[in-house]
């Protein structure tokens, strides 16, 4: 109509205007409604993976606090994944450099007697923890019937490749001196010789011994404080239908 001089400019622009000022005020109700959608969607709380509730900290009419307004912060729920488990073994540090992504590990529970469980180490640390020198690593364990349940004890059993032979000698063959770790060794048949040896596993009344033998040697169980390298000593030989001593 302004074209055409049916209507002044004037009354143009302020019809222009008023459109205007009207579509900006629907715009901000369509905000105002897509905030209030956004609140009343807080209703619902959707899990990030499918899972299984194990904990629910909250009931119905429960005032719920983030902790952003100085209020305690509590967890909704706990939600576990079952079909697929994380297991975390701490590895002695001796065996840190064995324990890579890939290996093999086999899962044992004493509430299933007879059976073993398999799982395949995915990652590690890459550190070595200070306070107990082991590093931390995680085996994945697929359990897609369930039988397995979140946060339950297991033993671990790692398959580690080892670049030398291990040993396993009675903690009383074990020679504790100033200089270190010692065991007395027979290699000549007569004279004992003091090899400084580095354990691994510790069993109790056995240590496992990873570096220090070659296995040809004879090792003195019990041996006195005051034996020296070099000492003349006698194999005793077992007695009929006995063992060594």
């Amino acid at each position: 109509m302004l074209k055409s001089d049916s209507v002044s400019k004037q009354d143009a622009d302020n019809a222009a205007g008023d459109f205007a000022a009207k579509q900006a005020t629907v715009q901000s109700s369509q905000a105002n409604v897509r905030r209030l959608e956004e609140l009343q969607a807080f209703e619902k709380i959707y899990a990030p993976f499918d899972g299984v509730i194990t904990a629910r900290n909250t009931d119905i009419g429960a005032l719920i606090d983030s902790g952003s307004s100085g209020g305690a912060r509590t967890e909704l729920f706990h939600i576990v994944q079952p079909d697929k488990l994380r297991v975390y073994v701490s590895v002695p540090q001796v065996y840190s450099q064995a324990a890579k992504p890939g290996l093999s590990a086999d899962l044992v529970l004493s509430e299933f007697p007879g059976r073993v469980f398999h799982g395949t180490l995915v990652r590690t640390a890459e550190a070595i923890d200070q306070s107990t020198r082991t590093l931390l690593v995680e085996i994945r364990v697929d359990n897609p019937t369930g039988t397995l349940f979140s946060g339950a004890y297991a033993e671990v059993h790692l398959k580690l490749p080892t670049a030398t032979s291990a040993f396993i000698l009675p903690v009383n063959a074990l020679l504790f001196r100033s200089e270190g770790l010692r065991v007395a060794a027979v290699t000549d048949g007569k004279h004992a010789e003091l090899k400084a040896i580095t354990l691994g596993h510790d069993f109790g009344s056995e240590v496992e011994v990873v570096a220090g033998l070659t296995g040809d040697e004879s090792i003195v169980v019990n041996p006195p404080d005051s034996l020296v390298s070099g000492e003349e000593v006698r194999i005793a030989q077992p007695a009929a239908g006995g063992s060594q001593q």
